[in-house]
């Protein structure tokens, strides 16, 4: 598998509806906000945040579910009329999968980049078991150092993991603050990433496009996910951003929210009228 060529500057048409993009781990609703640019004025961008680490203070690890994240975007979802377009990268990434397959008929079609829903690992193989392994030493290191009253180091370890040693003391003061302050949620998010019960086999149920997209410097977890979806969904196709990792949609924005819009727009093109599609050809 090679990494695809992404032309950001190719002319797309005009997109129009609602789209719902779910940032990642520790970020928040303003991660896309470029993406916003990208779709246009005639585009209404939702983008609902995750629960923040104050939750962390009110349940049990085991009682925190994927399910209780996918709230928000399903009030959204129910609130208005027609379809929506999913957007979700990794942590929101696994969170639209459960958006989609509790609204499959709201949705017009979905983007993901590497979802970590390290839950369907179990599904894969010797090379699912060997990832799980992998991230489940990262979600140990993450929760002892919380459970100890170190959040920095928490995160520290969560950082280093996603972008690569040392990344953790390149970062700004007050995105570290920022980090540290999430840090408390952390251990939820992997408890709910890797024992929700949804298997493999459920997502073929899905028949709406859905771009799959992955760094090609992804870590084996997400890597392995991001490849065996369109296995499992017929609706879905790979693509391989060139050069970037796990945080592709921050390193490598422009090309990623470029194969974003033009994913959406295309779903909207193929389901236009007749007259539109003879306009715009």
């Amino acid at each position: 598998m090679t990494a695809v060529p992404i032309d950001v500057d190719s002319p797309r048409p005009a997109i129009e509806g609602r789209v719902i993009a779910l940032h990642c781990s520790g970020a928040s609703a303003g991660q896309w906000r470029p993406l916003g640019e990208a779709l246009g004025r005639e585009c209404e961008l939702l983008t609902p945040e995750h629960f923040g680490p104050e939750v962390a203070g009110s349940t049990q690890p085991s009682r925190f579910a994927l399910a209780d994240e996918a709230a928000r975007s399903l009030a959204l979802i129910d609130a208005g009329d027609g379809k929506v377009h999913l957007v979700g990268h990794s942590y929101g990434g696994a969170v639209a999968l459960q958006v989609a397959l509790a609204r499959p008929d709201r949705i017009a079609s979905m983007t993901l980049y590497e979802p970590a829903a390290f839950h369907l690992l179990d599904d894969l193989g010797a090379d699912g078991a060997a990832g799980f392994i992998e991230i489940a030493a990262v979600a140990r290191r993450v929760r002892c150092a919380v459970d100890a009253g170190d959040n920095e180091a928490a995160v520290a370890a969560f950082v280093d993991y996603w972008n690569g040693a040392g990344m953790w003391a390149k970062l700004s003061s007050q995105v570290r603050k920022d980090l540290t302050r999430w840090a408390p949620k952390a251990p939820l998010e992997f408890a709910a990433l890797m024992h929700e019960s949804t298997a493999l086999h459920d997502l073929a149920v899905l028949d709406f496009p859905t771009l799959v997209l992955r760094g090609e410097l992804a870590p084996t977890p997400t890597r392995l996910i991001a490849d065996a979806l369109p296995d499992v969904m017929d609706c879905a196709q790979l693509e391989i951003i060139a050069g970037a990792g796990h945080l592709g949609p921050l390193t490598h924005a422009a090309a990623v929210r470029a194969r974003i819009a033009t994913h959406i727009a295309s779903t909207k093109a193929v389901q236009a009228p007749q007259s539109w599609m003879t306009r715009a050809a």
